[in-house]
């Protein structure tokens, strides 16, 4: 039997070959199919014999697992309910990308109510690779399914991965169901592989991104906000840098390289301006510095990207849930006992003091939180 041969190229029939695709699969069939990496054969995880299949069509060693593609972080989290901040940050950061994060399932993973054959597949040891892939066709593919695939390279076992639709042919045209033809993949490597336990992680394969890009994902970003990102913010930023980097016994220059990253922003800043002479002065006294700021706006991609941010009024506060309700739960005031820090904005040198001040000792308070 020849696979059927699927030409997503053509723009009128890219919807009608998302159809077939998810027919192929929901009937029990395999398909290979694009992704950004490489080519992969996919097949549903509620058919027991499919996915048994798929390691008699790559004539691959059965003590492999397959990773499982989901359409996005939340469902990924029914399958890993267990997956610490780290596994989370990341998923939010990676995804949809070129990276397959191996999680702990947990007790609570949907992985336990899977056919044992299928568990064994794709969850051998009680861990379990997840990946969000970033191409249009399995991703809406995967929106129409009823669970998500197992999904595997589309090469037999010793082989490259294939990178174009005429190697799949070559070399599985005659023991797949179907092919999708999309030329060759966006970046013709494979997926960097990540395992994360706890908050440690540990880069089992480099593919599209190296271990250096992976390990600058993970780190927890901090996001201190104000108005226009000239002076209070800015002043939080540079205090915050100075007691984390005291805190974990380092420069403030290697915060990166020992997972954090503080910054700040403005939710009317106008892009690239320097803080104001009187800030630089404040937390100059205060041991830390702000000669290079660069003031810049706060989008819905930084207010998403941070894991903490730290607003230093209400009116602050309410500008982000605005822009980002779904991030509620990482939006807090500066001071701990819920006061807004006044603008100094065009007041004396001694107002800035009492402001820097003011700010100091709300950092300190979260930076004890943040490294105890």
């Amino acid at each position: 039997m020849r696979a059927e041969i699927l030409d997503l190229r053509k723009p009128e029939e890219s919807r009608d070959v998302v159809h077939r695709v998810v027919e192929h699969i929901a009937r029990g069939g395999v398909v290979a199919v694009p992704t950004e990496t490489v080519y992969g054969i996919g097949a549903s995880l509620l058919h027991p014999d499919a996915v048994e299949r798929l390691i008699e069509v790559k004539g691959r060693d059965e003590g492999k697992p397959f990773a499982i593609a989901v359409k996005g972080a939340e469902e990924a989290l029914d399958w890993a309910p267990g997956a610490s901040a780290l596994g989370r940050r990341l998923m939010r950061r990676c995804w949809p990308g070129p990276v397959t994060l191996v999680l702990p399932v947990g007790d609570t993973s949907l992985v336990h109510q899977v056919d044992e054959r299928v568990r064994q597949r794709i969850c051998p040891q009680g861990l379990i690779g997840l990946r969000v892939p970033a191409h249009r066709l399995l991703l809406d593919a995967l929106r129409l399914l009823p669970a998500p695939i197992a999904l595997t390279s589309a090469n037999l076992s010793g082989y490259p991965p294939a990178t174009t639709s005429e190697q799949v042919i070559r070399e599985l045209g005659d023991r797949v169901d179907a092919i999708v033809d999309d030329g060759r993949t966006r970046y013709a490597d494979a997926s960097t592989v990540v395992l994360v336990r706890n908050n440690e992680l540990k880069v089992l394969r480099e593919g599209v991104l190296n271990e250096a890009v992976v390990r600058r994902l993970a780190r927890f970003v901090i996001l201190f906000v104000c108005t226009g990102n000239t002076c209070r913010s800015p002043m939080a930023e540079a205090l915050c840098r100075k007691m984390l980097a005291a805190a974990l016994g380092c420069r403030a220059e290697e915060l990166p390289n020992r997972g954090f990253e503080v910054v700040s922003a403005g939710v009317a800043a106008v892009e690239g301006a320097p803080a104001t002479r009187e800030a630089v002065q404040a937390v100059r006294e205060l041991g830390a510095s702000l000669e290079t700021h660069q003031a810049r706006y706060v989008t819905a991609d930084l207010i998403r990207q941070a894991d903490l941010i730290v607003c230093m009024t209400r009116q602050h506060l309410r500008s982000i849930l605005y822009m980002a309700p779904e991030e509620f739960d990482k939006v807090r005031l500066l001071d701990p006992e819920g006061q807004d820090i006044a603008d100094p904005i065009g007041g004396t040198m001694d107002d800035y003091r009492r402001c820097a001040e003011q700010i100091n000792r709300a950092v300190m308070h979260l930076v004890h939180e943040l490294v105890p």
